[in-house]
């Protein structure tokens, strides 16, 4: 098969934010390398780390200029060496670096297949988004029958998938949202809406299970929100999951910690979690494709945007104007 020498691609120019990102028509298309793939995009998810790295906040992310985006789905169209069991012609989804753009390399070894039945579209989200509720539900947050669970940013991509599986496991869901996300967070199954904006969530919180606080917190707002989380989780045996920070940064004393808030406060990075405790990881990829074909967890198209529109998108998820997987179509 015949490749082109360049390609279309979004190219992050500063540390402005999204709007410092520009297409560009002469982005050289990537080589696969030894244990790599390069897949022809279909399209590519959008994530709040792609905001973060548009700002420089993302701890150790890309520096300016650099084709922006990390997670794809699309056809393998070229392999590199030492490549074993994913062929040219296959349909996968991974994360890597340069997403956004028409070609992209891929670890052939995080190379995950899409489901049958799924479009490339559908898939977005199963590296990403789908791994990292589950982790924060079950390995990190120990979530079992009978148990409630707090999830913010319940509209979202993750915090949808969060409620789902939550349920499915059995657990009471509290849900945080914006008003007007309400009505699809409870169509998704969750037992309880609250509006992320109230300064008050903790004592409602509290009024809901009966004073006792959530078993289990799963926290990606930051900012003030983080205090909330602490406030509203169960003293002593709650567990705070912290995997973002969207709302900027906010620390925690070893004082607040012993007289304020008696909680367990857990960090969750997706990719940390793969080179740290890749056995956990493992456990949770097996996990997922057990819900996956059980019916549990069902394709969903997310909500498309030509790739030169990037910035936009990525400007009203920053604005929390979302809901649901954000994709880019080269």
């Amino acid at each position: 098969m015949s490749l082109p020498v360049t390609m279309r691609a979004l190219q992050q120019t500063s540390f402005k934010g999204p709007q410092d990102m520009r297409l560009i028509t002469d982005a050289p298309v990537p080589s696969p390398g030894p244990g790599e793939v390069l897949i022809r995009v279909s399209a590519a998810g959008a994530n709040f780390a792609d905001v973060s790295k548009a700002h420089g906040t993302f701890a150790d992310g890309p520096r300016p200029p650099y084709v922006a985006g990390f997670e794809a789905a699309g056809e393998v169209v070229a392999v590199g060496e030492a490549v074993n069991g994913t062929r040219p012609g296959e349909r996968v989804v991974g994360v890597g670096d340069g997403a956004f753009a028409e070609y992209m390399v891929l670890p052939a070894a995080a190379a995950v297949p899409v489901p049958r039945g799924w479009t490339e579209q559908e898939a977005l989200g199963l590296v990403v988004n789908l791994p990292t509720a589950l982790a924060a539900l079950k390995p990190l947050g120990g979530v079992s029958a009978g148990q409630t669970v707090l999830i913010h940013a319940a509209a979202g991509a993750t915090g949808q998938a969060a409620v789902t599986m939550a349920k499915h496991y059995g657990a009471t869901v509290i849900a945080s949202a914006s008003p007007g996300k309400h009505e699809t967070v409870l169509a998704l199954g969750a037992d309880h809406v609250l509006d992320a904006r109230d300064d008050d969530l903790p004592a409602a919180v509290l009024r809901l299970t009966g004073g006792a606080g959530a078993d289990v917190v799963l926290e990606c707002a930051g900012g003030a929100a983080f205090g909330a989380s602490l406030a509203a989780a169960r003293r002593v045996t709650g567990r705070v999951v912290v995997y973002g920070s969207a709302g900027g940064e906010a620390p925690v004393t070893n004082w607040e910690l012993v007289y304020k808030h008696q909680v367990h406060v857990i960090g969750l990075n997706l990719g940390v979690l793969i080179q740290a405790a890749p056995h956990v990881f493992g456990e949770v990829m097996g996990e997922l494709s057990a819900l996956i074909a059980a019916g549990v967890l069902t394709p969903a198209p997310p909500t498309a945007y030509e790739l030169a529109d990037g910035p936009k998108a990525l400007a009203e998820m920053e604005a929390r104007s979302t809901v649901g997987k954000l994709a880019l179509l080269p």
